[in-house]
Parts: structure tokens; sequence; C-alpha cells
């Protein structure tokens, strides 16, 4: 056997080589070879972690935090947040400078700026969050206490990641939105764009299955069930087919709508009005009036 592993050596060399062959030459590259390395995926995820902890403190984290320690114990998590937050944002925004030297000063001016930028919105954050776990509570009756719905609902987790990110993609941080948001996806099955709009009092029973579109405008006090698609319904091309970014793809869900499972709402045009009820597995590319009870006809 291990004679046979050195004779493949040689095959291996050549492997290497054909692959490293490849590096540059292809469009769009494969490769990110530059003296400042790009967001670390590992250390996005524990800041999360820290923000749940600091926003949740008692739920998320150290699950016993006495009274008299709080003031310490918070302290020191958004300092350290501070920190690798501010590393995590440089990393982010270097690769879009055109600064020549392997460290950018306004680069890192940048970072700690919009670093503390975000800290800032914590306590208008937590507003909002409280909003939504109220929400969450007086919108599902199988919830026995408020927290259950924090400890056990992946919504909760779901929308407070979206709410950091959306921050930091208004604040026009590129890359560390989207790594927030997808890293939600994929331990709750929550897909949300940190470029939608979404009101106060926001709620996703089940939450399974989910899917939000960056240009998605959501009112207060909506409440969306699992498998609710929130999507675009085509996608502009210019002369060259190519396509156009930025414009209005997805759906206006305005104050108070109940959104049933499985209904996909398509369309920047679209607009749900105030008080609607949209019906289960509804398929819907038009808008509709407020105070609209909508189903699938029989």
């Amino acid at each position: 056997m291990w004679d046979k592993l050195l004779r493949n050596r040689s095959a291996i060399s050549g492997i290497t080589r054909e692959v490293l062959d490849t590096f540059g030459k292809l469009t769009p590259k494969l490769e990110h070879l530059a003296p400042t390395p790009l967001p670390d995926k590992a250390l996005i995820i524990e800041l999360l972690d820290d923000f749940l902890e600091v926003i949740y403190p008692g739920y998320f984290g150290r699950k016993f935090i006495e009274t008299s320690h709080i003031e310490h114990h918070v302290t020191g998590l958004v300092d350290s947040i501070y920190e690798r937050l501010a590393v995590e944002i440089y990393r982010s925004v270097r690769p879009g400078c055109a600064e020549a030297t392997v460290v950018c000063t306004h680069c890192q001016q940048t970072a700690e700026e919009e670093a503390l930028a975000l800290l800032r919105k914590l306590p208008d954050l937590r507003s909002r969050l409280s909003a939504d776990v109220q929400a969450a509570y007086d919108g599902d009756p199988a919830a026995k206490s408020v927290d259950e719905v924090i400890f056990a609902y992946p919504a909760i987790v779901a929308i407070t990641i979206f709410r950091i990110a959306h921050e930091l993609h208004l604040q026009g941080i590129p890359l560390l939105p989207r790594i927030m948001t997808e890293h939600a996806h994929s331990i709750t099955g929550i897909d949300i764009h940190p470029g939608a709009t979404i009101g106060r009092g926001f709620f996703i029973d089940h939450g399974t299955g989910v899917v939000i579109g960056e240009t998605t405008v959501i009112g207060n006090d909506v409440k969306l069930y699992q498998g609710v698609t929130l999507g675009a319904r085509s996608f502009a091309m210019d002369e060259e087919g190519r396509l156009i970014r930025g414009k209005k793809r997805h759906p206006t869900i305005e104050d108070d709508v109940v959104i049933y499972a499985g209904a996909t709402i398509l369309g920047g045009n679209t607009v749900i009005g105030q008080g609607s009820v949209i019906g289960g597995n509804v398929w819907l590319t038009h808008s509709i009036p407020p105070n609209t009870k909508y189903r699938n006809e029989a």
C-alpha cells in the first residue's frame, strides 16, 4: 500500500501543477490572493453569538449572570465585539480600496467608525426585537411564555441576525451582512436578504422555507407562516443580456398582513394592502387591496 502511495507522488505533483495553472486564468476567478484576507466566517459566527448574548443576556451565551455583575459582563462583551467587528469590517472594505499599501489607514478608520456606528444602534435594535418577541408570543397560542419564544423559536434567531445585518447593509458594508444572514439561513431554514426592509412586530411562525428577497418591503405587525416566498417575478436585463441590479423586484407587504403557509408572492409592483389575509399555497403576481381575504379559487 505505502509503495503505491509513494509511486503516486509524481501524479499528485502533476495534478497540483495543473490546478495551479488555472489560477488567474478563470473568469470569474476562484482565488483571493492578496495581503489582506477576506472576512473569516467562523469569527463572524462567533460575533453573532456575542451579539445575541448582549441583546438577550441570560438566554444566549452565559446563562447565569447576577444583576450586580451585568454591567461588567456586557461592557466586556461590547468591547470585544467592537475590536473583532472592526477587523472583519476592514477585511470587507479593503478589497474595494485603491490604496496600494499593505495596510490602509483609511480603511482602518472606516472600519472603526462603522463598527462603532453599529454598536450605537444596539439600544434601538433591542427595542425593535422586543416588539418582535412580543409579536411571536401574541401570535402563537402554543407559546407558553416569552422565555420559550426567545429560547426555542428559530424565527427569533433569524430576525435578530437579519436586523443586525440590515444595519450593516444600510451602512454600506460589503460581504458581512450576507455572510450573517446566510448563517441564519443555514441554522433556521429562514432566508432573509439583509437588504429587505421589515417593520416592527414581525413574526414568522414555524419558519422553515421562508424566503424574503432583497427589495421586499414589509410593514408593521406582519405575520408569515412556513414556506412563504416573497420573491422576484422576473429579472430585467440590459441590451447585452446582463442583469440590471438595484431595481425593486420583490413585493411590498403593508401593515397588519397575515400570509399563510406556502404562499408565493412575486414582483416589485405587487402590493398586499393593509390588513389583508393571504391564504395558503396562493400564487400571486398582482396587487391586493387593503382588508382583502385572498385564497385560491376551488
